[in-house]
């Protein structure tokens, strides 16, 4: 399909049996054998690490690596079976492939893309993307946060008390009004058509995002088609406060 975001590598089918120390999943492949995959998303997976889930892994022939298997996808059953990425690392690569292709309307008018900017009161953090264009616009900083944990058709983050994301609302409101701040909430299934802030695990959190807002702060709570297959943009959710 010509609207594939991103394409997995070839995946393979499991079950989950257990997921330990954060960054450990063992799983049953299809073919009976027992193997314990690099579980690259450090949080708490609210909702979607069920034992007995279905899941999918990449595999990786690097001779370097310790684990040769990468949990990306977990099939989590609300009115009907539905796939989420679980691979944290995974929504900058897809976001920058959207910025290329001036995906988010929203954002307009720019012309640089550049990942990984040191911003911040004492310079020792990096926004995501920092976006340029000419003289007459202002620069947008841009954070991408992945968003797994839902409760019906609502997407929340975030799922666990996190004093890392409410830094970088507090950063990003400092960049404003001179620049555009914006954050990106990667809605990481596709079932999700609603968005919110995850009060009830940490409302600071939340309170945050509502004053980021009224000062300026831009939130696009971005929609993705997640399959074995790929990866598809499906537009906004709305945004509830």
């Amino acid at each position: 399909m010509a609207d594939w975001l991103y394409r997995y590598p070839n995946l393979y089918e499991g079950i989950l049996i257990k997921r330990y120390k954060r960054f450990f999943a063992d799983v049953e492949l299809k073919s009976g054998e027992v193997v314990t995959a690099h579980c690259p998303n450090t949080g708490p997976m609210t909702g979607v690490s069920k034992v007995g889930s279905p899941v999918q892994l990449s595999f990786s022939d690097n001779p370097k690596r310790k684990l040769a298997y990468t949990l990306e996808l977990i099939q989590v059953e609300d009115i009907e079976p539905i796939w989420v990425g679980v691979n944290t690392a995974l929504p900058n690569r897809v976001v920058k492939i959207a910025l290329e292709k001036y995906l988010f309307s929203e954002l307009k008018e720019y012309t640089q893309v550049k990942g990984e900017v040191v911003y911040g009161k004492d310079k020792k953090s990096r926004v995501d993307f920092y976006l340029t264009g000419d003289e007459t616009q202002r620069p947008i900083y841009l954070e991408v946060k992945n968003t797994t944990w839902s409760q019906g058709d609502l997407a929340l983050f975030p799922d666990t008390e996190t004093t890392r994301g409410q830094k970088h609302l507090r950063e990003l409101m400092d960049v404003l009004p001179q620049n555009r701040a914006v954050m990106l909430y990667f809605i990481n299934r596709g079932d999700c058509t609603q968005f919110a802030p995850g009060d009830s695990t940490d409302p600071i959190y939340g309170q945050l995002l509502r004053e980021a807002i009224n000062v300026g702060l831009e939130v696009l709570p971005c929609r993705f088609d997640i399959s074995p297959e790929g990866i598809r943009y499906l537009g906004l959710a709305e945004l509830k406060m």
